[in-house]
């Protein structure tokens, strides 16, 4: 088995569903949600809380491959869940950006996930609406 099956595994079965329930609500955590690419509904994912003034910050673990990413180049329309409110805004793949850099910035216990179990990381910044 590789990481990626691995760690794709282990936060689809094991951490996802516990941190869907409370991102958005405690420190740390929050929840983003695009909408499907097949079927035109809202997915939602839990990533680090990246909230940095009107800017979201997310370093997705599994880059292109990643479900969320492919759907926010179908349609960069999100919603962030984070600190207890919904917002709104478009969100942007950045190839170009160094996710290493961009997490060492974010910091906390996220990131650290992140580094360990992903495999090819990608930059993504939300313009949030104001």
């Amino acid at each position: 088995m590789d990481k990626r099956t691995f760690s794709s595994g282990l936060a689809k079965y094991g951490i996802n569903p516990f941190a869907k329930l409370v991102a958005g609500y405690i420190p740390g955590w929050a929840l983003l949600e695009t909408v499907g690419r097949r079927t035109g509904g809202s997915v939602r994912n839990p990533v680090g809380d990246g909230l940095r003034g009107n800017t979201f910050w997310i370093v997705a673990e599994h880059g292109s491959r990643s479900h969320y990413v492919r759907n926010i180049r179908a349609n960069p329309r999100v919603r962030i869940r984070t600190r207890g409110r919904w917002r709104t805004g478009t969100a942007h793949v950045l190839p170009e950006d160094d996710p290493r850099e961009r997490q060492r910035r974010l910091g906390g216990l996220n990131a650290a996930l992140v580094r360990v179990m992903g495999t090819e990381l990608l930059t993504i910044r939300v313009d949030l609406d104001p």
